[in-house]
């Protein structure tokens, strides 16, 4: 009954919008994965009920996204570029042909070292490493890393090496799967054991459960881009850093549509948010869309501070 309501629900919300001339079509990057595409759903929508765009989502992902705007300049919007995965994106800002419109995520994308808040409350020294280094027993004497090919395995190996888990009791068990971590993660925590280890965020596990990021001292910059190596000779201690994600448009589409250009760079998230959108989304079996309306029509606050005021008159007619 909830996911026919949400459905009915979307339907109604994506009623076809009286088309404005001074915005016209739009083409917006639908990225393949959950978190990109609730946002371009709700980038989507806000477009043409809004504004009166003409909106179409082009299936994408980060290498796609970056070839088809050095290439045929567009699409026009491309919400949540990881552009630390994107290098070649800079080159094409400072060709002027893509202009950064937001950080997505406000506070970057996260990777972190965690343990469950249950430990912390009870034994608050495992909020950093020199707890957790201190005290392997309170934590299982396990880290949980990445699997072989992920990029963070190769940081967390040369972490775990400068940080000495093996002199400190702490063996390292490497997942064999993308699905396996999460899944570890929260059999601990729905059974309040012992966990040690590495995910990112925004993610639907770390919405669901109260994790702890591990304070591992400052970030290096040097440090951690030798320890992103596998030749890295000295691996030393440094913490990950934040993960600029933004929203990227193009420089022509900024110029024609000035009032679109300030929603998309209105629409942030902050990772706990995204992190419990994710999460209803998983628990409830939703799709992208179920996703967005539940989004539009628990936060009419957020989305009413992205939008300007005609928009938000017309809008407000439509989300109840």
């Amino acid at each position: 009954m909830k996911k026919l309501t949400l459905a009915l629900a979307f339907g109604a919300l994506t009623a076809p919008a009286m088309a404005h001339a001074e915005c016209g079509e739009v083409s917006v990057a639908e990225m393949n994965w959950a978190s990109g595409s609730i946002i371009s759903k709700i980038t989507e929508f806000l477009m043409e009920q809004g504004y009166g765009c003409d909106v179409t989502l082009v299936p994408s992902a980060t290498t796609t996204a970056i070839t088809s705007l050095a290439e045929n300049n567009e699409p026009d919007v491309v919400p949540e570029l990881w552009v630390n995965s994107a290098p070649a994106y800079f080159k094409l800002e400072e060709e002027g042909k893509v202009v950064k419109a937001a950080d997505v995520f406000s506070e970057g994308g996260s990777e972190n070292w965690w343990v469950p808040d249950y430990l912390v409350e009870e034994h608050p020294e495992l909020a950093t490493i020199e707890g957790v280094l201190a005290n392997p027993e309170l934590v299982g004497g396990r880290f949980h890393n990445c699997p072989d090919g992920w990029g963070c395995r190769i940081a967390n190996d040369n972490l775990v090496k400068a940080f000495d888990f093996e002199g400190h009791g702490i063996e390292v068990f490497n997942h064999g799967s993308g699905d396996t971590l999460p899944a570890a993660m929260a059999s601990a925590y729905e059974n309040k054991e012992p966990w040690f280890g590495y995910y990112w965020g925004p993610t639907a596990v770390l919405g669901r459960y109260n994790m702890v990021a591990v304070d591992m001292g400052p970030h290096k910059p040097e440090v951690h881009a030798c320890n992103q190596t596998q030749d890295c000779d000295n691996p030393g201690k440094s913490a990950y850093p934040a993960a600029p994600v933004l929203t990227v448009v193009t420089s022509d589409f900024a110029e024609r549509n000035p009032e679109v250009f300030d929603l998309v760079s209105n629409i942030s998230f902050g990772t706990q948010e995204l992190s419990n959108l994710l999460a209803w989304q998983a628990d409830n079996s939703a799709s992208a869309e179920e996703a967005a309306v539940y989004f539009l029509t628990q936060n009419s606050d957020t989305w009413k501070s992205w939008v300007n005021d005609a928009a938000a008159e017309k809008l407000s007619g439509i989300i109840k």
